[in-house]
């Protein structure tokens, strides 16, 4: 039985909220139906902290995440706030955050589910069964490196500057999980950078070789990003897991969330080390955006964010029974031909936001009855 687990939500903001509620209202169920509770807390991220506190994370929220077991985000950004300074960004607070908790590895998983391989824009036959995990590296490389900033030259040309960097230290820690998770899946990685063009891809082919040799049983194949992102789209399903750094991880990850026919089906987890105890920092959140246009109109799809909350069960509190009941809740749902207007096809039962989250309950009573 799960008990007084501290668990954070932050909604933050465009359809990040409303996905939350469908989150609570399984929570409420769990807590009902299966005893499992949580010490439960809420804060403002993002533009709306913006709003309110005058940064997109203030140090009392980072405070409370660094102390929970696990914090469940929605959504940050919108074009509300495009025109704030880059530092208290809703971005950057999610930046922030990610590094502050050291949370270095990112599992996106991208499955289609039977109910919806109809619902990619690839042929059926080349998606259906598809399950692939991707692990991105979240805490180096070109969006935390230094020097980067804007400069202006003295003939009036503006000079801008991103460094991509990376230690062997990081690189290894991070492959490390990747082998880990092949040896409990297909005993298959892919190693993906551009060895062929950069200097920290040539560190990256090394380390991820070197690191290989500890798990002779585990298949390793380097690839380039670029071939990477065409085989993705030529033939998807020779890739089991696919580690790679944090620019790539998030073309990528993208990239194969298409696969499976909506961003709005496809949650994440972000794990830090674990401790002497076995507790790791742990972020779970759906890969989607805030998707602003439609926020408050109840359209949005929370799946994805309720597949978060599930991965956090399996990872952050070792649930896994209650992790794999959400997860065929949500097969059951979809075989039902309920759908959401990002996964709707033809002859299927357009419903909303809510709706999704209520069907879901249902099909939770009916799997533990």
């Amino acid at each position: 039985m799960l008990s007084n687990k501290r668990l954070l939500l932050l909604p933050g903001d465009g359809i990040g909220p409303e996905v939350m509620n469908e989150v609570r209202r399984v929570i409420d169920w769990m807590d009902q139906r299966r005893h499992v509770t949580f010490d439960l807390d809420e804060d403002l991220v993002g533009g709306i902290a913006i709003d309110n506190k005058g940064t997109s994370l203030t140090d009392e929220t980072l405070a409370k995440a660094m102390n929970a077991d696990a914090v469940l985000l929605g959504a940050v950004g919108g074009p509300k706030w495009d025109g704030v300074a880059r530092d208290i960004r809703p971005e950057a607070g999610l930046l922030k955050l990610r590094k502050e908790m050291d949370l270095f590895a990112n599992l996106r998983p991208a499955t289609v589910l039977p109910a919806l391989a109809e619902a990619s824009s690839l042929k059926e036959h080349l998606v259906s069964g598809l399950d692939i995990l991707i692990l991105r590296e979240l805490t180096s490389g070109v969006y935390f490196g230094t020097p980067r900033g804007l400069t202006e030259n003295a003939d009036g040309t503006i000079e801008a500057l991103d460094s991509q960097r990376y230690t062997s230290e990081e690189i290894e820690r991070i492959m490390r999980v990747g082998f880990e998770l092949a040896g409990k899946r297909n005993k298959k990685i892919h190693s993906v950078e551009k060895a062929n063009v950069m200097e920290t891809g040539v560190l990256w082919r090394r380390v991820a070789t070197e690191v290989g040799k500890d798990f002779p049983d585990i298949d390793l194949e380097h690839m380039y990003a670029d071939n990477c992102a065409m085989q993705l789209v030529r033939e998807p399903k020779q890739f089991d897991v696919i580690v790679t750094d944090n620019l790539f991880g998030d073309i990528l990850s993208d990239c194969a969330a298409m696969l499976t026919g909506s961003l709005g089906m496809l949650p994440s987890a972000s794990l830090g080390a674990a401790d002497e105890s076995g507790r790791r920092m742990a972020l779970y959140e759906p890969v989607h955006g805030s998707a602003p246009d439609i926020a408050g109109e109840n359209k949005a799809n929370p799946l994805a964010t309720l597949q978060s909350f599930a991965m956090m069960l399996r990872y952050s509190f070792d649930d896994v029974e209650n992790a794999d009941l959400i997860h065929q809740a949500t097969i059951n749902l979809l075989n039902r031909g309920l759908r959401t207007p990002d996964i709707m096809q033809n002859g299927k039962e357009l419903v909303s936001c809510s709706h999704i989250g209520k069907a879901l309950c249902e099909e939770l009573d009916k799997l533990a009855a």
